[in-house]
């Protein structure tokens, strides 16, 4: 009996001694021109002192990822939270999952969160099943228009070479974060900041919430319910006349057609009898193509979209709190 408590003793004090494993945090975001990822460097910025932090750009991109993972590997990270900086948590999370090796294949028929994306998504699931991937099958990302995260279109002339999604090989533990940008709470400070700075008489004043949206129709009205929600503290600002949200579906020309027509028509409206409209993107990033949209319409905008902000740090160092907590996914 005591030979057992000691060795539980032993075994006790060991398992207290041994340093924990380091951990880091890989930042997934759509990317766009310089300035654009400028913004997204500076959000993360002041979390690099705390632990080993890197940015993989990309669509769920196989090589940013696994080159982002080497990095935090080499600086010692052996438990790694990706966060994944897009509007919607359901943005591209299956193909993460599967070139970090979190799921052993691809449905060629799941969400098609980008025509470009599902190209290769579909010539990806084609080749685990004896397909063969000889030239990554030349799928680009021509329109400019990104992915459903609500911030490509940063950098106009920016585009994305799309790549097959393969499984890296890594020895690190990998957590994924399943929720979005657009689902936080901590979004609803960001956006009160925009509106406050661009509004001048609340009571004449219509304020239209701009993000990029999906090409489902379900998955759509799951944005605008996000949208609805992050919206509501605006009116401590003041009584607007009216706060509307809107996606403009923006890689899918049927759908971008009729979004268009109603968001123009919705600006024509709020400028009215000496309305004023202020546009605020929700967005990671930028403007989008919103100046396009509205070219010859009155409207007040500063284009500015989540980051750089406060609580977008926050809301990565939160999400890769959760993370790295229990029951996440991991390998």
């Amino acid at each position: 009996m005591r030979v057992t408590a000691v060795l539980l003793f032993l075994a006790v004090g060991a398992t207290a001694g041994c340093a924990r494993p380091k951990t880091g945090i890989l930042v997934m975001a759509h990317g766009g021109d310089e300035h654009w990822n400028e913004q997204v460097q500076a959000t993360v910025e002041p979390l690099r002192g705390e632990q080993p932090v890197e940015i993989a750009f990309g669509m769920a991109q196989t090589s940013t990822l696994r080159a982002a993972v080497e990095r935090l590997e080499a600086q010692g990270a052996q438990r790694i939270a990706v966060v994944r900086m897009f509007i919607s948590g359901e943005s591209f999370l299956p193909e993460t999952e599967y070139i970090l090796g979190l799921r052993p294949h691809l449905d060629p028929l799941g969400p098609a969160h980008h025509p470009a994306v599902a190209s290769v998504v579909a010539h990806a699931a084609h080749d685990q099943h004896g397909g063969t991937d000889g030239d990554q099958h030349g799928s680009t990302d021509g329109d400019q228009h990104g992915g459903t995260d609500g911030d490509p279109h940063a950098g106009h002339g920016t585009s994305h070479a799309m790549e097959p999604p393969q499984p890296i090989q890594t020895q690190a533990s990998l957590r994924v974060s399943r929720s979005g940008v657009g689902e936080s709470p901590l979004i609803d400070e960001i956006l009160v900041d925009r509106v406050r700075a661009l509004s001048t008489d609340p009571a004449g004043e219509s304020v239209l919430i701009l993000a990029h949206g999906p090409g489902d129709e379900a998955e759509n009205e799951r944005w605008l319910a996000h949208m609805r929600l992050r919206v509501q503290r605006l009116h401590a600002i003041g009584p607007f006349r009216h706060v509307h949200v809107e996606t403009l579906r923006e890689d899918w020309p049927h759908r971008r057609a009729e979004a268009e027509r109603r968001i123009r028509q919705y600006v024509e409206a709020g400028g009215a009898n000496g309305g004023r409209v202020i546009v605020v993107p929700f967005r990671i990033a930028g403007f989008g193509p919103y100046a396009e949209v509205l070219e010859g319409l009155d409207y007040v905008a500063d284009g500015r979209g989540f980051c750089p902000h406060p609580n977008m740090t926050r809301w990565i160092e939160i999400t890769a709190r959760e993370c790295l907590a229990e029951g996440s996914v991991s390998r």
